[in-house]
């Protein structure tokens, strides 16, 4: 059988206090669900269920990407018709990994998320990968483990840079920055590629021994889902 992944998107629309449209990142849905739809069985869900909103700036900016392209017209029942997230706080042990999708979105809804906080924490206590790109990784910041320390405590993780929100012009309307959130925690080591935007994924384990995997950015999709993908044993 399969194994199942639970897939999270964010329920978020726009940029508080800012006339600023928001959501899931095309390609970091699109690439991730290339890799693991043949091999997993995925099940996708958000906050409030229903439409998870794609940020539209993700469609115009890689509508040269044939793989976001081919996804975004084939496959839009996957965002407009998720679960909603709570239902699955009972059910963690149907399922083998979790995984959460970037964008602006979770920056503002999943990072503050207490049934995806106590969702990411049941997962890796019972030892299951827990795995997250671009802005997905703030989802992590909250978390903790079983023994009540930070999640990514002495782990290695990477996210959104700096220097990646500088150069996409929305340092100044965000919330918080994750790559200096992440050098906050107490022996997590923060890594990204030696270029901006280039791939980059990091695969380490939290302290109760569960594989946590972080993708940098919308070119580290791909990676993300095929360290899933082997994180699974497959």
């Amino acid at each position: 059988m399969a194994p199942k992944v639970l897939v999270v998107l964010t329920s978020q629309d726009q940029i508080p206090n800012h006339n600023h449209a928001t959501g899931w990142f095309l390609p970091e849905f699109a690439h991730p669900w290339e890799v693991l739809h043949e091999k997993t069985e995925l099940t996708i869900a958000s906050p409030k269920g229903g439409e998870a909103p794609l940020d539209p700036s993700s469609v115009e900016m890689f509508k040269g990407d044939p793989a976001s392209t081919k996804f975004l017209n084939e496959q839009s029942s996957l965002w407009k018709n998720t679960e909603k997230l709570a239902d699955f706080l009972p059910r963690v042990s149907e399922y083998d990994a979790i995984f959460y999708v970037g964008g602006h979105g979770p920056m503002f809804d999943l990072h503050y998320d207490e049934t995806s906080l106590a969702l990411i924490q049941a997962f890796a206590a019972a030892g299951k990968p827990v795995s997250a790109v671009c802005h997905g990784p703030t989802v992590f910041l909250r978390a903790t483990t079983k023994s009540g320390e930070p999640l990514l405590a002495n782990t290695t993780v990477t996210g959104f840079s700096n220097v990646e929100e500088d150069q996409a012009q929305l340092t100044q309307v965000m919330p918080y920055l994750l790559e200096d959130e992440m050098k906050k925690i107490s022996g997590c080591q923060y890594v990204k590629a030696e270029q901006p935007w280039a791939e980059k994924v990091v695969v380490s384990k939290t302290a109760d021994g569960a594989t946590l995997i972080t993708g940098q950015n919308p070119a580290s999709g791909a990676g993300v889902g095929k360290a899933i993908l082997a994180a699974l044993g497959l």
